[in-house]
């Protein structure tokens, strides 16, 4: 019997020429962020921006994010400002997405951007994503690797799990860090968070020493994680219960909340960071459980939490 798990590959020097030569050849891997893992493709190529696309069934209209290896190669692309100077020097590489003005000789994919005149720019911290975009010659366009609107990958198993050999070769970072998806911040504009994650508006706030606008509800797609429906197990998700109903899935929070069969506490200790890592690992474990709803515990909204906040409530919109 075929191991269903053999297109998952250690992240030596072999296996990152052969993601290399993927790459070249216009075909899509899977990659690991310290956030989640991706769907990894040439961002200068029509060809393999098109097939990320047609993988995720991701609407044209909402644009990827384009992955690189340092400033020198991003200065190629994107047209950067002092406010991204400021964030770019405290917090990169690491997980956090620009939208900046994209620039008019710019070699990136006008599929990848959704053809506007803005283009979501990061540079990963991952180890592995790093080692890879080292040997590349251009940048990686990596949304995360699910089917849109579902549940996104933090390990390479879950990449199997919802792409089977649609996806020949993933490089195996281990569990994600994080857990989240990136915080996404538009500089093209007075500076606002189109998506929390990890790197809170509190922590850009104390950098920037003025208050950040949080709008990620905004009235045009500037970046990815902005539809209505997003982050789904494909169950009911119902917010802010204080318990569950007879044989609902209830995610809980903190000490208060006694082990059950039907409990998954996302951090016993109230821990925001542990909460964030074991989100999308629960998730995934009570849609395989066959439960037909899943109650929420009140979480926290500050900090981690918001971000937190912000996948469930997409998640449990219909």
């Amino acid at each position: 019997m075929k191991n269903i798990y053999s297109n998952i590959y250690k992240p030596n020097l072999i296996n990152l020429k052969k993601a290399k030569k993927n790459i070249e050849n216009n075909n899509i891997i899977g990659m690991p962020t310290e956030t989640v893992y991706g769907l990894a493709g040439n961002a200068y190529s029509n060809k393999s921006v098109t097939k990320i696309f047609k993988l995720k069934k991701r609407p044209i209209f909402n644009p990827l994010i384009i992955h690189f290896k340092n400033l020198k190669d991003l200065k190629n692309d994107a047209i950067l400002n002092n406010t991204f100077t400021k964030l770019y020097k405290a917090f990169c590489p690491g997980p956090i997405t620009f939208i900046l003005k994209r620039k008019i000789k710019s070699k990136i994919s006008k599929i990848a951007t959704a053809r506007k005149k803005t283009v979501a720019v990061r540079i990963p911290k991952h180890k592995v994503a790093r080692n890879l975009l080292k040997i590349l010659n251009t940048p990686l366009a990596a949304p995360s690797a699910n089917i849109a609107s579902k549940l996104s990958p933090t390990c390479a198993k879950d990449v199997v799990d919802e792409f089977g050999n649609k996806i020949k070769f993933i490089l195996d970072g281990g569990q994600c860090k994080i857990g989240l998806e990136s915080t996404i911040i538009d500089l093209t504009v007075k500076p606002t968070i189109l998506r929390p994650g990890s790197i809170s508006a509190e922590k850009i706030q104390k950098i920037l020493k003025k208050k950040i606008t949080i709008n990620n509800k905004p009235k045009k797609i500037k970046g990815p994680g902005q539809l209505k429906l997003h982050y789904s197990p494909g169950i009911p998700i119902i917010m802010n219960r204080k318990y569950p109903e007879k044989n609902q899935a209830f995610i809980s929070f903190g000490k208060k909340f006694k082990h059950g069969k039907n409990n998954f506490n996302l951090s016993k200790n109230g821990s925001l960071k542990e909460a964030a890592n074991n989100l999308y690992k629960i998730m995934r474990k009570i849609k395989k459980r066959n439960f037909k709803s899943i109650a929420v515990t009140q979480i926290p909204n500050i900090e981690l939490g918001r971000a937190i906040n912000d996948r469930l409530i997409k998640a449990s919109n219909k």
